[in-house]
């Protein structure tokens, strides 16, 4: 029998570019890479590439409006007050962290800077399945287990304490942080297992980033993505 399972998807780029200029001023780069899948299920492939797709929009029409309108309000202060004028920049880039067993996996960063020392990044994630489209919540990987917030946390916490133990980056109150701001949406997938990450400033300085603790299947009691 012919195997029809979509184990693994083909991934191509969606890249958006642009320059916007004011008053003869470039004033706001924008770069946005989103991923784009072809799989065997028509309306599979067709939800999942609408959801990237969607996406790529949103964080376009962000900055084509929001940014630029704040880059050209920056623009007139400087140039009235003659400072020197910094443009804006406006990235989103994608990472696939998982393309098999029916499963992908993947991460967006959206990246701005708008002036002052540094920008930011913030992170947002989906896991599919590669067989219908819909998306795969965290919940859904424990089936009838219980408290699966506390599981993933007592492990989270563990890693956590070792890291403090040799190298102490977090704040002095880490431990309150990272379960006051646990999101059930902000995970991934790996081969090896999941991946919670908490954003900038959560549970740490700037200079730390994006904060991951990688937490294997076993270790939780659950098993890895598979087909079956």
């Amino acid at each position: 029998m012919e195997d029809t399972v979509t184990r693994s998807a083909k991934i191509t780029d969606l890249n958006i570019d642009s320059h916007m200029s004011y008053d003869n001023t470039a004033l706001l780069t924008l770069h946005i890479s989103a991923p784009q899948i072809s799989i065997a299920n028509p309306a599979a492939q067709k939800a999942i590439n609408e959801y990237y797709k969607i996406e790529a929009e949103k964080f376009n029409s962000r900055a084509a409006g929001y940014l630029f309108d704040r880059a050209m309000e920056e623009y007139n202060i400087s140039v009235a007050n003659g400072f020197p004028v910094r443009a804006f920049e406006a990235f989103m880039n994608y990472s696939v962290r998982l393309n098999s067993n029916c499963t992908l996996s993947t991460y967006f960063d959206q990246y701005e800077y708008a002036g002052g020392a540094h920008g930011s990044t913030l992170r947002t994630s989906v896991t599919f399945d590669l067989n219908n489209g819909k998306r795969i919540k965290l919940k859904d990987l424990f089936g009838a287990a219980g408290n699966y917030r506390r599981l993933i946390l007592d492990e989270i916490l563990i890693i956590a304490d070792k890291q403090m133990a040799t190298n102490p980056v977090y704040f002095n109150d880490y431990r309150r942080l990272i379960v006051q701001n646990f999101n059930g949406e902000s995970f991934y997938l790996t081969p090896d297992g999941i991946v919670i990450y908490y954003q900038q400033y959560e549970i740490g300085p700037y200079a730390i980033g994006i904060v991951e603790f990688e937490i294997p299947y076993q270790n939780l009691g659950i098993r890895p993505p598979s087909c079956g």
